[in-house]
């Protein structure tokens, strides 16, 4: 992995490390592997996330989480994620205007990590509308996404 990839991946274990305790949790992987866009069997992330964390505490540090996300992206690169991504913005841009509300965004990030308080999501969600117009458009997504 390159230094961007790197960071980007930084950034993704942050938003799923809300208390910054430098570990997220293994059930998580399904969520996270879904926002990156990547196809992957449940099975196979199963017995990764077991060869990982063999002593089954049920969270990893970044390189545990490195070692568990990797292999499911070894076959995309950055043109491929921005489409996924684009996708994944078309999916809750229902009307089509190039942009979302940051209350469909609170949503998205509250089903992504059911333990994030209100207090988290808006300091997420005014961190992200910069503007504090109530929207975010495909840019500011893609930011908050991969930094």
């Amino acid at each position: 992995m390159d230094d961007d990839q790197i960071a980007t991946m930084r950034k993704v274990f942050a938003m799923f490390d809300q208390a910054k305790t430098g570990f997220v949790e293994t059930n998580k992987f399904v969520n996270i592997l879904n926002t990156l866009g990547q196809n992957f069997d449940e099975d196979d992330l199963s017995a990764k996330i077991e060869e990982v964390d063999s002593e089954k505490e049920g969270k990893v540090n970044f390189d545990q989480f490195i070692a568990i996300v990797l292999p499911f992206m070894e076959d995309d690169d950055d043109e491929a994620m921005h489409e996924e991504l684009k996708e994944a913005f078309r999916l809750y841009d229902k009307g089509g205007d190039g942009y979302i509300t940051t209350k469909v965004l609170k949503e998205i990030l509250k089903e992504l990590d059911n333990k994030l308080s209100d207090t988290d999501l808006d300091g997420i969600i005014d961190e992200i509308d910069e503007d504090g117009s109530g929207t975010v458009d495909f840019d500011e997504f893609m930011e908050m996404m991969t930094g």
